[in-house]
């Protein structure tokens, strides 16, 4: 089973620095334990005994806090029906006075078991996207540049000829060379043009404080000697995941986004990933199987039509393998520690008093 970024030490450690209260509950009683080898490779073996939560504190008003644990546990069928570290995740809960806990059920299987000896809701809303977009990226780079869609290539070759450079760096070159001030100056214009809320500034800059500089890099777009785009994507495992990305309004013309993307995809092959995780889209396909989140499937789908910016997002990042299926997850589940907090925030919710 795979160990998404979000449930690695590294993403802990981060949360805990942006002032987050974090907390770890595990079955592994040692360094030495198989958790070593998972935490390196991404994966553990099938047959384990293993319940592995990260787990974030957050804050709502009126109903107080709530744990939340991103794309997990990470748990073996035996960590299910094993109560012992549920218990403890129920006793940690209420000793915090925490309304509810909050985890992402990332396989169906898993998810029926976790029915079956949880008692569990759906969520009002997911925390992370239910959909992502992930490309084997085992092949050769001439077979990848040969199943992509006729316009992502043609792009991908026009951002070269019109002369557009990408750099790839750490931390330390980042804000050496002023690209990390560059980089944030265009998530605000990004933002802005497509309506939506970014995070503060701090927040990217503990990133690159916190997070090894081998598990994450900046890549950025130059053009004319002007940053024009830039992309923060994170290796962990077995995966390179495109975290954040951002544009300017000017030089649209010269398709860097493409050429972007298409570097960091290069850059993973050379670092040993088998995968591109691309990040979230939304699909038009209510029957598909929530799937692990490693099967790449060939089989069609289709954009899911609508007025916001979701619809751009799927058609470029689809673009670069269009015979892939998305990964479907099954959703947020809620575990719920107080009736009444619960009841309220649902409420609320209805009000659209708390996101």
């Amino acid at each position: 089973m795979y160990i998404d970024f979000l449930q690695s030490e590294e993403w802990r450690k981060f949360q805990e620095a942006t002032g987050k209260r974090t907390f770890h509950i595990s079955s592994q009683k040692s360094p030495s334990s198989p958790l070593a080898s998972i935490r390196r490779s991404g994966h553990f073996e099938k047959g384990e005994d293993l319940f592995w939560a990260n787990i974030i504190e957050h804050k709502l008003p009126i109903v107080g806090k709530y744990l939340y644990i991103p794309r997990g546990p990470v748990i073996s069928e035996q960590g299910i029906v094993n109560s012992k570290q549920y218990l403890t995740l129920i006793n940690l809960a209420k000793k915090e006075n925490a309304g509810w806990v909050r985890f992402d059920a990332n396989d169906s299987h898993i998810l029926y078991i976790i029915r079956e000896n949880w008692r569990v809701i759906k969520a009002p809303h997911d925390m992370q996207p239910k959909e992502i977009f992930v490309i084997d990226i085992t092949k050769s780079e001439e077979e990848l540049l040969a199943e992509m869609k006729e316009k992502t290539r043609y792009n991908i070759r026009l951002a070269e000829k019109k002369g557009v450079q990408i750099r790839i760096m750490n931390y330390e070159l980042g804000i050496k060379n002023n690209y990390l001030d560059k980089f944030i100056n265009l998530v605000k214009i990004t933002a802005e043009r497509n309506k939506i809320t970014a995070h503060p500034e701090g927040y990217y800059r503990k990133m690159f404080e916190v997070i090894p500089k081998e598990n994450l890099k900046l890549y950025v777009a130059e053009y004319e000697g002007k940053v024009i785009a830039a992309n923060i994507v994170v290796f962990y495992g077995d995966t390179a995941t495109y975290l954040h990305g951002s544009s300017d309004n000017e030089y649209r013309n010269v398709m860097a986004p493409y050429l972007l993307q298409w570097r960091a995809i290069q850059d993973a092959k050379k670092a040993g990933c088998h995968f591109y995780d691309s990040g979230g889209v939304k699909i038009s396909n209510p029957k598909s199987e929530i799937l692990n989140p490693k099967q790449i499937q060939n089989s069609k789908f289709k954009i899911q039509n609508s007025s916001d910016s979701w619809q751009g997002i799927t058609r470029f990042k689809t673009g670069f393998s269009p015979n892939t299926q998305p990964v479907e997850f099954a959703g947020s589940y809620d575990i719920v520690i107080n009736k009444a907090k619960y009841a309220i925030y649902k409420l609320l919710q209805k009000m659209k008093s708390v996101v």
